[in-house]
């Protein structure tokens, strides 16, 4: 009775008595992905609505489902992503076979940094993620940037839980203040820095070969002026990617830049 998701009700367990965010804030999360896929055609729960009351309620139709009863307040369908079709491609040139490319929309794929951590070993704080925060780090270094530079952000919000911590591994606010950016509205479409602007894995959907390139390909689709109803008022120059396997045990963070 120790599913993947209980993974993340265990982390929430321990978020909450840490006082790290609340099971609410989670439920914000969970309201602003189902609003952007609301605006998002493409998204696997276009059609469905999310309000807070609903997200933050266990309900009939919002059940704490899982089967282990020392984690199962810590996790309702709400918080998680969908088990999803799909498929995802890029093309990937040089800088010399981009100059044979007349016309085409290009955007710059400008650091790239991936960490691992050991698949046997718990972690040793529930309120981090280790890994990612590595990965991040490396590529935002390499980029020679601060997370507090981007202005659109795609992370693996594979539950609600994921995309908090997700906030302060990618360095777009300080540790411990991830509950400030979702309850500000930050991480918004009309944010300042607007995150998993598509709807996310909660909402666009997780096939889960595909997602890693759907994130960059959503930032590429904002720089591009191409999301339709959930384009961002002002064209972003500058976005990361950080994507995950497991519960923060492989991690890859990719920065993008847009190429007039």
């Amino acid at each position: 009775d120790f599913t993947f998701p209980c993974l993340f009700a265990r982390r929430m367990k321990n978020i909450a008595a840490a006082g790290h965010f609340t099971a609410e804030d989670a439920a914000m999360v969970a309201v602003k992905a189902y609003s952007n896929g609301n605006k998002n055609p493409l998204a696997h729960m276009h059609t469905a609505l999310m309000s807070l009351e609903k997200a933050n309620n266990a309900s009939d139709k919002n059940p704490n489902f899982l089967s282990n009863e020392e984690f199962k307040s810590f996790l309702r369908v709400s918080d998680c992503s969908q088990v999803s079709d799909g498929a995802a491609a890029m093309i990937l040139v040089s800088e010399e076979g981009a100059k044979k490319l007349a016309g085409a929309k290009l955007a710059e794929i400008t650091a790239l940094a991936q960490a691992t951590g050991n698949l046997y070993v718990d972690p040793t704080d529930y309120t981090r993620m280790s890994s990612c925060g590595v990965a991040a780090s490396r590529a935002l270094e390499a980029a020679g940037i601060k997370g507090t530079d981007l202005q659109v952000a795609e992370v693996h919000d594979c539950f609600t839980i994921a995309e908090l911590l997700m906030y302060e591994a990618l360095g777009l606010c300080e540790y411990g203040m991830a509950k400030e950016l979702i309850r500000s509205g930050a991480t918004s479409l009309d944010g300042r820095i607007p995150v998993n602007t598509g709807g996310g894995l909660l909402s666009f959907g997780h096939p889960v070969g595909a997602t890693g390139v759907k994130q960059i390909l959503e930032l590429y689709r904002q720089m591009k002026g191409e999301c339709g109803g959930y384009q961002l008022a002002k064209i972003p120059e500058l976005g990361a990617a950080l994507n995950m396997g497991g519960d923060d045990k492989t991690a890859v963070c990719t920065v993008v830049r847009n190429v007039a």
